[in-house]
């Protein structure tokens, strides 16, 4: 008896230094396989977001959603990323919500109203408040984090897409495709500060880092408008010229490099990346990526560029000094939205 009253904590102290080992193990695998920044790719049609290594260019998971995933941005903190999600084709499973996903547990940590269909948003500077285009409905929203509440329904453009916020926090522009028109609001107010006029069907806009400068894509205008954010005014359009076969570029994802010398449009169903000089405006290179390129990211610093092939469910890697594509990485059906965390 005595024998055995000493072996039984034996067998658990072994076991439990086997698990111990196993624990060690996984996580070292886990840490051994994620070398650098990670992006993060909404899967429209998959309901899922694919996490991707950014040093090895190659999916280390995939987080369920359940949802129809568009929108996709970084918390201030870089703790979390958030996703927007809605119903698929506008019907069956689905839910209007913003997700925030844990980024260290890749486990969904809460939802936030959203109002009617969510397509895309933008988090305030202080990780407050929600700004979200909803399609549907021609309005964005604007969710209290703390109360989980709509607190504003702001009325902009038929078919809102686009939400930026500029990187002093003070302005979010929203782009309107079936108006032309971006709408600014004054986060101060919650108020609608102004309108302006871009090219037809304006789908995204991205701010220099000194906030000088706002850029809005045009799919149907095929053009870039160069906005003053002074006094939001149009001071310059940048016309894009037809890719091969003499289709149109279609731009629709911008992004501004972290030094603000150049910008990079994904264009949709032109199926290249446009890379454009942002002193003079001039067209500088057109790369050819897979098939329709929806969002665009950088690293942070600024050597690869990531695009979300909407169509060929893959995520073209470019190496930004040799504006070539080095990777391509497959993902869930129907990438839409990419971001990359430091």
């Amino acid at each position: 008896m005595i024998r055995q009253s000493r072996e039984v904590p034996a067998r658990r102290v072994i076991r439990l230094l086997v698990a111990l080992l196993v624990s060690l193990a996984v996580s070292s695998s886990s840490c051994a396989r994620r070398h650098g920044p990670l992006a993060y790719v909404s899967n429209e049609r998959a309901g899922t977001v694919s996490v991707i290594d950014t040093t090895t260019d190659s999916v280390v998971s995939t987080i369920k959603v359940g949802a129809r995933a568009r929108g996709i941005h970084l918390s201030p903190d870089g703790g979390s990323v958030w996703v927007a999600l809605s119903y698929q084709n506008g019907h069956g499973d689905g839910e209007d919500k913003i997700a925030a996903i844990d980024t260290q547990s890749e486990r969904i940590a809460a939802k936030y109203s959203a109002g009617t269909d969510p397509e895309n948003f933008t988090l305030d500077k202080d990780g407050a408040r929600l700004y979200i285009a909803n399609e549907d409905a021609g309005t964005c929203s604007v969710t209290d984090l703390k109360t989980n509440n709509v607190i504003a329904t702001l009325p902009v453009g038929p078919e809102p897409e686009g939400v930026a916020l500029s990187p002093d926090g003070r302005w979010v522009y929203v782009t309107s495709e079936s108006s032309s028109v971006v709408t600014v609001i004054d986060t101060q107010t919650n108020s609608v500060a102004k309108t302006f006029m871009v090219g037809a069907r304006p789908r995204e806009a991205a701010f220099t880092p000194d906030g000088a400068r706002a850029y809005v894509t045009a799919e149907n205008g095929d053009t870039v408008s160069v906005v003053d954010t002074r006094d939001h005014a149009v001071v310059s359009t940048i016309r894009l010229p037809h890719g091969e076969g003499a289709e149109q570029l279609k731009p629709k994802g911008v992004v501004v490099t972290p030094d603000g010398k150049r910008l990079y449009v994904a264009t949709g169903r032109g199926n290249h990346v446009a890379v454009i000089d942002a002193q003079t405006n001039e067209l500088l290179a057109l790369i050819p990526v897979g098939q329709r390129p929806w969002g665009i990211a950088l690293t942070p610093d600024g050597r690869k560029l990531y695009t979300a092939n909407g169509v060929s469910n893959d995520v073209s890697v470019i190496d930004t000094e040799t504006n070539k594509v080095v990777n391509t990485i497959k993902v869930g059906d129907g990438p839409w939205g990419v971001v990359v965390k430091p």
